[in-house]
């Protein structure tokens, strides 16, 4: 019994390296793609490369860079990302699996009595092994296919971080300005409230309608009810932050209780050359690594048309005490192959083939879809951050035109040599073009941080993806104590 189990383990053993090298279905390439040499806009002189390392520490706010830090480190749309990476690497030893023989080992006891006889006591065991041999690649592509997955599971925490980065940056820029324009909204009614009381005492004094008086007061109650709406606004971005670093909404409220100004944007952005999104932006690879994926399992679902062969192995022995299984006289054994020959299955194979066809022309259309989204992206990004620069110098130079207007029309209404009119439109238009301001330098920051989201600049520190969400302990053949209740 031991030479033959002997032989039946080196048998095994070897046969994982007597498959042939051959595989059906196309093998995989990457895609050419023709990309512009340059952007729109851009200097025929060779292009810097994009700087996307840490791109929001050029904002010098040590605030956002510690809610990046901690999205990092707790935000489970990452979190989540990791333990698809963990999936997929499951997946990949999983197929690798495949590619070798099993070995099942089986035994059993039996006692029994037949009518009118006596007792008898029967013992048998044994072992079982089998191998497909992989003879057209099935196994090979599949494997192909998860490591392919595995890749893009990758690349999609990648693209999560660019994401979740993006957003943090932007509801940032979106908190600050809302305490700006807060600020700017509680000095303007004070502002106005000190009018409506200068324009109470001139209508008591006789030297104004009440008119003048109705729309002073009003124009201050007016500005007053706004703060409101700004209040909930902050309080939405403060509780989106809060969630986007993985933390109960109000969380960040001591960290953020302090009004701050909106980050001044960098005045130089270097956006690099197209072809340079094919290295930096995770979606692309993503989309590249999913039309991979689909090109692989054209080949494993072609393989299912071919033959296919297996090696079967057994040995067993059997006898009616424990001292009779080695005798080699109760042992017998089996070894040999079995070949299996599609012939008709109504069409369904080559049905498989053609959608796992169909399958990799909806991959690559997509990625090619991808690519043109990219590029979009980037142009739209760029002219929007080079627009808004002219349209922000435009409106700091009206303030400064409004801001003067005002101080004179309220000196000229003080003495008496001018109309209420003329000060109450002096202020509208201040308050409106200083929040339009302070709209605009938000604004300046989102599109900065959109053309480095459309650029591909995220985290590039390490993520360790090994360590599960939930550590069980002991998990192994133990008593159940008592069913959880019910939620």
């Amino acid at each position: 019994m031991t030479v033959l189990f002997l032989r039946l383990a080196t048998l095994s053993a070897m046969l994982p390296a007597l498959a042939a090298c051959v595989a059906v279905g196309p093998d995989y390439q990457t895609p050419s793609t023709v990309l512009p040499l340059s952007w729109s806009g851009q200097k025929a002189a060779p292009a810097k490369p994009a700087q996307l390392a840490q791109w929001w520490k050029r904002f010098n706010d040590p605030v956002l860079d510690n809610l990046i830090e901690q999205a990092v480190a707790n935000n489970n749309d990452v979190a989540n990302a990791k333990a698809k990476i963990r999936e997929a690497r499951a997946s990949v030893q999983q197929a690798g699996g495949a590619l070798y023989p099993t070995l099942d080992g089986k035994g059993s006891a039996q006692r029994s009595k037949a009518s009118g006889g006596g007792e008898s006591t029967s013992l048998s065991t044994g072992l079982n092994t089998s191998w497909e041999i992989d003879l057209f690649g099935a196994n090979h592509r599949a494997i192909e296919a998860a490591r392919y997955g595995l890749d893009a599971e990758q690349e999609n925490m990648h693209a999560i971080l660019v994401t979740m980065i993006g957003d943090i940056a932007s509801n940032y820029a979106d908190l600050r300005g809302l305490q700006a324009r807060i600020a700017l909204t509680e000095r303007t009614v004070a502002s106005q409230r000190k009018t409506a009381e200068l324009t109470r005492a001139r209508f008591n004094a006789g030297d104004i309608s009440e008119v003048d008086l109705a729309n002073a007061e009003g124009q201050t109650s007016s500005t007053e009810a706004q703060i409101p709406e700004l209040k909930t606004a902050y309080a939405k971005s403060l509780h989106r932050l809060s969630v986007l670093t993985g933390q109960a909404p109000t969380a960040l409220t001591p960290l953020l209780a302090k009004t701050k100004a909106v980050p001044n944007v960098p005045a130089i952005v270097t956006a690099g050359i197209p072809a340079d999104l094919l290295l930096n932006r995770p979606d692309l690879r993503v989309a590249e690594r999913g039309y991979a994926r689909a090109t692989a399992t054209i080949g494993q679902r072609q393989a299912a048309l071919y033959p296919s062969i297996s090696l079967t192995g057994n040995i067993s022995t059997a006898g009616a005490q424990i001292g009779d299984l080695g005798k080699s006289s109760s042992i017998s054994w089996g070894i040999g192959p079995s070949l299996s020959v599609p012939i008709f299955k109504g069409g369904q194979l080559n049905a498989a083939v053609d959608i796992a066809k169909a399958s990799r022309d909806q991959a690559f259309i997509n990625y090619r879809k991808t690519i043109l989204t990219a590029l979009e992206e980037v142009e739209n990004a760029s002219v929007s951050l080079n627009q808004r620069r002219i349209q922000y110098a435009k409106t700091q130079k009206a303030v400064q035109s409004f801001r003067r207007a005002t101080n004179l029309s309220r000196d000229l209404y003080t003495n008496g040599s001018s109309s209420f009119l003329d000060l109450l439109t002096a202020e509208r238009s201040l308050y409106s073009n200083e929040g339009s301001l302070i709209q605009l330098k938000v604004s300046l920051m989102q599109d900065y941080i959109n053309l480095h989201k459309a650029l591909g600049g995220g985290w590039n520190g390490t993520i360790n993806a090994d360590k599960p969400e939930i550590q069980d302990g002991y998990t192994g053949p133990h008593l159940i104590k008592a069913f959880p209740a019910k939620v």
